[in-house]
């Protein structure tokens, strides 16, 4: 299958700290790829350089063809990478739905503007669409609540129906179930399931083992800034530097 990601001799250094070091990571169309490693590997700085938060010291990050360094956060979203934060990224005082149709004018656009949501109140088809996502994940009975009052796994499935009215070719999800009850974990790992069958390809950094072996068809392990292993989960499970790196030597 072809790639859509492809990530060569990334290296990124803060002052002495070298945050990548000759990172390579290549993310085939339709997968789901997750990227593992204990705190300080570099997973969150290589997602930043993937958005345009920051531009590597060195080396190529390339989406679909096209290069991404030294293109604009904005411009990144447009070409279709769209970005879950750890901590979800809503509009607290909006309702769910208003909170979901304002990503569909900003990617159409380019840019949130605050008058937004009077821009796009108007918009039916875009109101069909973000009721028909909604539909999806549960949440379309819930459209005129305000989002500030959602539990955060709801918040959650909130951001991610902002996510996919963008429509997204490849979607970076950072700890998506950080601080989440099991159940809503269960939750989530449902709904990032029932996305798969959208085709669409995800990244996702994740310390819940339990949500990676769920999802992931393939495994990058990093530690101290560089990729240290890669394969499906049956093979990182049993990896003796996978074990050594993340979890000093326990098992998987």
């Amino acid at each position: 299958m072809a790639s859509i990601l492809e990530i060569s001799g990334v290296n990124k250094a803060f002052g002495g700290l070298k945050a990548l070091n000759n990172v390579n990571l290549s993310v085939e169309q339709g997968t789901i790829q997750a990227i593992i490693g204990p705190n300080g590997a570099g997973k969150s700085t290589l997602l930043n350089c993937l958005v345009g938060k920051l531009i590597p010291d060195s080396g190529t990050v390339t989406f679909n063809g096209k290069s991404l360094l030294g293109t604009a956060p904005h411009e990144i979203n447009q070409l279709g990478v769209v970005r879950v934060f750890q901590t979800p990224e809503i509009f607290g005082d909006l309702s769910i739905l208003q909170n979901v149709m304002i990503p569909a004018f900003a990617k159409h656009d380019g840019a949130y503007r605050l008058n937004a949501w009077e821009l796009v109140s108007g918009r039916s088809d875009i109101r069909d669409e973000a009721e028909h996502i909604l539909k999806d994940i549960g949440l379309v009975e819930q459209r005129n609540v305000i989002a500030n009052s959602m539990s955060r796994g709801d918040k959650r499935r909130l951001e991610l129906a902002m996510c996919l009215i963008q429509h997204p070719k490849l979607l970076l999800l950072d700890e998506p179930t950080a601080g989440m009850s099991r159940a809503d974990t269960n939750n989530t790992i449902d709904l990032l399931q029932r996305i798969a069958e959208r085709g669409i390809t995800k990244i996702i950094i994740e310390h819940d083992m339990h949500v990676v072996f769920s999802l992931a068809k393939k495994i990058s392990v990093m530690a101290q800034g560089t990729v240290i292993a890669e394969g499906p989960p049956a093979v990182i499970k049993g990896d003796p530097r996978v074990q050594e790196a993340y979890l000093g030597g326990a098992h998987l």
